[in-house]
Parts: C-alpha cells; sequence; structure tokens
C-alpha cells in the first residue's frame, strides 16, 4: 500500500526512494509485523482463554506431563500471527504483484481451514476437528488453484519445470503436471509444520529460519543480476515475496514472546497449517521446491517418523518409536522440553546452512 501510494514521488522525494527498494520494505514489514503482534497479543490471547474456557485438547494417549503443563492453555494464537502478517504484507509489499496475492491467498486460505479445525475442537472439546479427508480435499483444492496462478505469472520458459539444486540450468519437464506437484508441496508443507508444533515454540523457530532462508532466495531470484550471477532462475516479481517472508518472521518473533515456556498461548492449526502453505507456495514461487525440503528438514523428518510409525504398526502390531511425530519419542524418553526444543532449533539452523549453500555450488 504505501509503495503504490508513494513510489510515484520517489524522483520528487529523497525519503521516498527508500520505499522502492525492497529490501527496506522488508526490514518495515518485519518491524511492523513484530510490533502489531506485540500489541495486540496480550487482548487477544484473553479473549482467546475467554471463548475457550478449557483451552486446548489435550491427547490422552500424548505424553503424561502434557494433561498436567498444558491444561488450559488456549489455542487457534496462529490468529496473531495471521494478522500480523497479512496488515504488515499489505502495507508493505507492491499489491500490483500477482505473486503476493496468490501466496496471501493461499496463507489466508490454510488459515481459515486450521481456524474450522481449531474451533470444532474447542467446542467440541476433543481432540477430533474437521475430518482428515475434508481437510485435505479443501487443501487440494486451494493449493491447485493457487499452484496453477503461480505457474500462469511465471514466463513461460521456468512454468512447466522443476528447478533442481546445484545443477544450474537443469529444469525437469514437468508440462502440465507442474501445477500438482506445486499443490503436494504446499499441502506437504503445510502439513508437516502441523505435525512438528507438539511442543512451546518448536515449530514456530524452524519456521521462521525457513523464512528467512526463502526472503533471501526471493530477493536473488527476483534480482537480474543476482540471479545471472548466481546462475540461479530469474523469475520476475519474485522479489516482493521478501517483504511477505521478512513479515511472516516478524509475526513468527512477535508470537514465541507469547509462546515461549510456559506457553500463553499455542498457535493450533490456525498457525500451523497457514505457515507451512505459506513457505510451500514461496518456494514454488521462487522455483525452490527441492531447496524448502532440504531447509525444512526438521519439518520432513517428523512427518516421516509419522508415516513409518503409522506404517509399521498397522503392518506388525509394533511401534518404531515410543511416539510419534519424533519429538513427542523424545519426550517419552525423559528428555526435557527445552532440551528437545533447542536441540531441533539447532538441526534446523545447519539444514538451513545447507541449504543456502545450494544458492552458490553451481
Amino acid at each position: 500500500m504505501i509503495f503504490n501510494l508513494f513510489a510515484p514521488y520517489a524522483k520528487d522525494y529523497a525519503l521516498f526512494n527508500l520505499i522502492q527498494y525492497n529490501t527496506f520494505r522488508a526490514g518495515a514489514a518485519c518491524l511492523t509485523a513484530f510490533v502489531f503482534s506485540l500489541v495486540l497479543g496480550p487482548e487477544m490471547i484473553r479473549r482467546l482463554r475467554g471463548l475457550q474456557r478449557g483451552g486446548q485438547p489435550i491427547r490422552a494417549d500424548g505424553p503424561e506431563r502434557h494433561l498436567i503443563e498444558k491444561r488450559g492453555t488456549p489455542t487457534m494464537g496462529g490468529l496473531l500471527i495471521l494478522l500480523a502478517l497479512v496488515l504488515a504484507t499489505l502495507v508493505w509489499a507492491d499489491l500490483r504483484s500477482g505473486l503476493v496475492w496468490a501466496t496471501l491467498v493461499l496463507t489466508v486460505g490454510y488459515g481459515l481451514l486450521g481456524f474450522a479445525d481449531d474451533w470444532l475442537k474447542v467446542t467440541k472439546r476433543n481432540t477430533k476437528g474437521v475430518s482428515g479427508r475434508m481437510k485435505l480435499a479443501v487443501q487440494a483444492g486451494l493449493g491447485l488453484a493457487c499452484a496453477v496462478w503461480i505457474t500462469w505469472l511465471m514466463p513461460p520458459s521456468l512454468s512447466g519445470g522443476l528447478a533442481l539444486p546445484i545443477f544450474k540450468d537443469v529444469l525437469v519437464p514437468l508440462g502440465p503436471l507442474m501445477p500438482v506437484l506445486g499443490m503436494l508441496v504446499m499441502m506437504g508443507a503445510s502439513n508437516a509444520v502441523n505435525l512438528t508444533d507438539g511442543l512451546d515454540g518448536l515449530a514456530i523457530v524452524p519456521a521462521m529460519i525457513a523464512a528467512g532462508v526463502f526472503a533471501l532466495v526471493a530477493y536473488l531470484v527476483g534480482n537480474r543480476v543476482f540471479s545471472d550471477h548466481l546462475q540461479l532462475h530469474y523469475v520476475p516479481g519474485v522479489g516482493e515475496l521478501a517483504v511477505f517472508c521478512a513479515a511472516l518472521i516478524g509475526a513468527g518473533l512477535g508470537f514465541l514472546w507469547f509462546n515461549a515456556p510456559p506457553a500463553a498461548v499455542f498457535m493450533g492449526d490456525t498457525g500451523s497449517l497457514s505457515i507451512g502453505g505459506a513457505l510451500g507456495a514461496v518456494a514454488v514461487a521462487t522455483k525452490h521446491e527441492v531447496v524448502l525440503a532440504i531447509v525444512g528438514g526438521l519439518f520432513v523428518v517428523e512427518t516421516v517418523s509419522v508415516i513409518v510409525q503409522v506404517f509399521w504398526y498397522k503392518r506388525t502390531g509394533k511401534r518404531v518409536f515410543l511416539m510419534a511425530p519424533l519429538h513427542h519419542h523424545f519426550e517419552k524418553k525423559g528428555w526435557a522440553e527445552p532440551t528437545i526444543v533447542i536441540r531441533f532449533w539447532i538441526i534446523a539452523m545447519v539444514l538451513a546452512l545447507v541449504g543456502l549453500s545450494t544458492l552458490k555450488i553451481r
């Protein structure tokens, strides 16, 4: 909004010239989202606590201490992240960018799905919300629509190909199947973050780390000079998603202020589904779908642990892990919650560095 209002006056006023730089607007978006979250957070938590009374329902088969330590904590704190993210993006991004709107639509759409799931859980007082089939169907529909939208905005030379890290000129030709892959990336990222969100601060920090990586990726891929120098596939206009990613970091920092142990609020599916979907959409728009699997490797491992556990239990009646997702396995082994969370953060940082290294290894 600010860019669209004041950019025409950039030549006449030096102050407005700053607005033309998406690096400046990314920093401003991050700060805006952070401050908005801090200001709005206490009142929102108070209202959520009043509406939900009993807080988020706790799994009876989960770690025993959760029944004591986390009982009564309100959920749906993802609303705080969503509001801050959308506000900061609308204020600081170039609203003429179709990629920004496609990413926002997917993020908000997944957030509304998560809100419906959380609402059913807290009103019915059980851990079952929207049915699994319905959730997957809505995710698939929204994901495919936004993937088609993003693909349509791509240059024809890029729209039907899957870029691979390290190999500078390789584009795996998928043609009309590319939007389907994009849909799967968005759905997979969304559900992976959702599965990881089981301990205070566990999901939001790796998500912010991934958002930071993709803020840089979007900036580089959207800049002709840098993309040519690094031999990346140039995507016109995708640099605006650096503003979106920065806003996500700011919103995440503000939420973490209240989600730090002991958490005053949980993000719920409202936050986890929307954040994962946002990361997936940005990865598709920047042609770095494979890099997302590296940077978000922690989310991938958590998801794989659930798949392996379910598959092996149905096949043999035995469990591979004490409990899935993986972070609950370590809880069952006696690890303290802060130990698990911080070590998983470290893993996320290492994976982010590995993912960033692919930008230079060509």
